[in-house]
């Protein structure tokens, strides 16, 4: 495992550079008398002895990439505060100028087949992402998903808030897809617990449309003081390929992609205490499928529990738990399997499997 480097004064202090990562720092009026040999330098700005003590030690140089909106080498996790950086709840338009929307229209502007540059530098912001994401992950984690279109203010809303404070009590780390929806609910519930003053007022604003300024309205909305802790307990893991729909506020850090299939079996694979599927439309049944699919073959590991939470829509309305029993059946994922209405239930399945 190479060691990484982000602060300036430890790679002064480092006797050995030697395939070393060295990320975004300016060494222009540095003397690196370490080995450099075999080291990655992601976004650093060198010097010409610097370029040349590199080049001869074979070392591997990334230029930053000019004009970009992002920072391709961020070797951390966005939180929603640097997402909605600039933005003012007295003028909801304001949010059309904060990183995540501006990220958002650059890659739009580029399509789904952008240039070989700009290629690049997404796949390497989500490889960097991707590492990012794996050093903030503790406890257990599980995920949750469900529909992006669930409004604030509804029973099924009201619901998932419940949901997320039940497993915050359990203590794991609770992943979303860091939407809209249930995808806001849960880790509000994680944080908040089933706060009535902070449901009336998110119930306000039950949801956004397509512009900046009912966007911002909805943003503003949420609280902005929800409590936190050393290690975070919610992860949002949104992408820019649905950019239309802004990260949610509620959780504590965003593991945000442009790359969509990334990030959806990112997200299943990381959830090693299991899944709770909550009712949702097609990318839900999506990712049932998909995460069944890793369960069947053992691809990434031992079978985790799939919780299908809602009787009547997975069993009758939308029958995915059925077939997922059925292709389970004789195989160790079938034990981890649980259809319920009961959110105690679902909670405690979940918390006889984790370690």
């Amino acid at each position: 495992m190479r060691k990484e480097f982000t602060d300036l004064d430890e790679v002064r202090a480092a006797s050995d550079l030697s395939h070393a990562v060295l990320v975004g720092l300016d060494l222009t009026g540095e003397d690196l008398r370490a080995p450099v040999d075999g080291a990655l330098f992601l976004g650093c700005a060198l010097s010409p002895t610097g370029q040349r003590r590199a080049a001869a030690a074979g070392a591997l140089v990334f230029p930053a990439i000019p004009d970009l909106p992002y920072d391709v080498y961020r070797s951390r996790l966005y939180t929603p505060a640097e997402l909605f950086e600039g933005f003012d709840p007295a003028d909801p338009g304001s949010y059309a100028d904060t990183p995540d929307a501006r990220i958002y229209r650059h890659s739009r502007a580029r399509g789904h087949n952008p240039d070989p540059l700009h290629a690049l530098a997404e796949r390497l912001h989500d490889h960097a992402i991707t590492e990012a994401l794996a050093d903030a992950l503790t406890g257990t984690p599980v995920a949750v998903m469900g529909g992006h279109a669930l409004g604030r203010g509804t029973p099924g809303y009201r619901r998932a808030v419940g949901l997320g404070a039940a497993l915050g009590e359990a203590g794991f780390t609770v992943l979303t897809g860091g939407g809209p929806g249930v995808m806001e609910a849960v880790p509000l519930g994680v944080r908040v617990g089933v706060d009535e003053a902070v449901l009336k007022d998110l119930a306000a604003v039950p949801d956004f449309g397509h512009d900046a300024e009912s966007i911002g309205r909805w943003i503003a909305a949420c609280p902005t003081d929800l409590p936190s802790s050393e290690r975070p307990r919610t992860i949002g893991i949104p992408t820019w390929f649905y950019g239309h729909e802004p990260p949610n506020p509620a959780c504590e850090l965003h593991a945000k992609y442009f790359a969509n299939s990334v990030r959806e079996d990112g997200l299943l694979t990381i959830a090693t205490g299991g899944i709770i599927y909550t009712p949702g439309s097609a990318g839900t049944v999506q990712e049932v499928f998909q995460d069944y699919c890793q369960n069947h073959y053992g691809s990434v590991g031992p079978a985790a529990p799939m919780v299908f939470l809602g009787k009547d829509f997975w069993v009758d309305e939308v029958p995915a738990a059925p077939l997922v029993r059925r292709l389970a059946r004789g195989r160790e994922a079938e034990r981890w399997i649980l259809v319920t209405d009961d959110v105690d239930e679902a909670v405690e399945f979940m918390r006889g499997y984790a370690p």
